[in-house]
């Protein structure tokens, strides 16, 4: 570790001493090379960051939520690079079932107008790919496409990996474990092999109404997008072979933190890392470009959305996760950060390692 970020270890030492996180790793890139790559706490044991359980290692994988909407994104822009898929080409030009006269545009950047799944769903349905985006295909927006944005917060990985799957023939945790985390050695993934889950940290709740508190006002628009499957927020389900080994690519990427850092280090060099190529410049280009400003039903609240992620006042991009795990880079300042949680809380422990990284840069 570089001296120079000795406050930003600091700061993580003091959440896990205080006992605000019970299990964490954070990555942290400057100018092209890693200069922060911590763990701490457990993986597993009980929730409120009581002690013992096993350690958190480099290796261990952790369910970040809407951290994995990016990658998920990057698998479809992929193709979009490769010319084998066009962003203003209408949806069903690769998925003739889809009836929403959306864009693949429309579809990554949150404005497609089919934000929850429109028929209720048990937990199993996790594992029914077929099912879920059948469901979709056949849906009626809520809004007419590109008109408004919502988080596409549970379908934005069905109708995203849809399309990878149509075009390509793979289902896109194969693609991206093929074509991404392969090649630029990124320690993630969807739909995890059973040694894979062997590896996992189990979730636990910072709060035991941090449930109902996520899911928002009943019957809203937020309740509907991210309560449908059941279980997105139940340790019951997400701590589960039935959640690890199912694909929902909008919420269930399982991840470290250095392959998160890793990933935006290659986009923010261009697309390349370690001298291996994955996207040209001019598609980060456009994969970063805000697509969209303006009010989002889903979060409520003024959004800017690329595709795929949500770019920031400071010129930085990526995507936080309910919960608390987020990364993202920032141009501007020249770095790269990535902090995944299994405790389940708000999003203050990152402002307050991002106020530390600020300081001494």
């Amino acid at each position: 570790m570089h001296e120079r970020f000795g406050p930003v270890r600091n700061c993580f030492h003091d959440l896990l001493a205080t006992g605000r996180e019970s299990g964490a790793s954070l990555t942290v890139w400057y100018d092209g090379h890693p200069v922060l790559d911590l763990t701490g706490g457990s993986r597993t044991g009980a929730a409120g960051g009581a002690a013992g359980g096993d350690p958190w290692r480099p290796d261990t994988l952790v369910n970040v939520y809407s951290v994995g909407k990016p990658v998920a994104a990057l698998c479809l822009l992929m193709l979009v690079d490769r010319g084998r898929v066009d962003l203003d080409a209408p949806v069903d030009r690769y998925w003739p079932e889809f009836q929403t006269p959306a864009t693949v545009r429309q579809v990554l950047s949150h404005t497609a107008g089919l934000p929850a799944f429109p028929v209720p769903r048990p937990a199993t349905a996790i594992a029914d790919w077929a099912l879920l985006a059948g469901d979709l295909a056949a849906a009626e927006p809520e809004w007419a496409p590109g008109s408004v944005a919502g988080e596409h917060a549970w379908t934005y990985g069905h109708l995203v990996g849809e399309l990878v799957r149509r075009v390509d023939g793979r289902p896109v945790g194969r693609f991206l474990a093929d074509e991404i985390a392969g090649p630029w050695r990124l320690d993630l993934g969807f739909a995890l092999s059973e040694a894979d889950q062997r590896r996992c940290a189990d979730l636990r709740y910072g709060d035991p109404q941090w449930p109902v508190r996520a899911l928002g006002e009943p019957g809203s628009l937020r309740a509907r997008a991210m309560g449908n499957p059941a279980g997105g927020q139940d340790l019951a389900v997400l701590n589960t072979p039935l959640w690890r080994g199912a694909e929902m690519p909008a919420v269930n990427l399982h991840a470290t933190a250095s392959g998160l850092a890793r990933l935006y280090a290659g986009l923010l060099a261009g697309g390349v890392l370690d001298d291996v190529r994955l996207f040209g410049q001019d598609l980060v280009t456009e994969a970063t470009r805000v697509q969209y400003d303006g009010p989002d039903l889903v979060l409520d609240r003024q959004v800017a959305w690329t595709l795929g992620m949500q770019w920031e006042q400071d010129g930085s991009w990526g995507m936080g996760g309910l919960g608390g795990s987020s990364a993202w880079a920032d141009p501007e300042r020249g770095y790269t950060f990535a902090y995944a949680t299994a405790r389940l809380a708000e999003h203050d422990r990152v402002d307050e390692l991002v106020e530390a990284l600020h300081s001494v840069l």
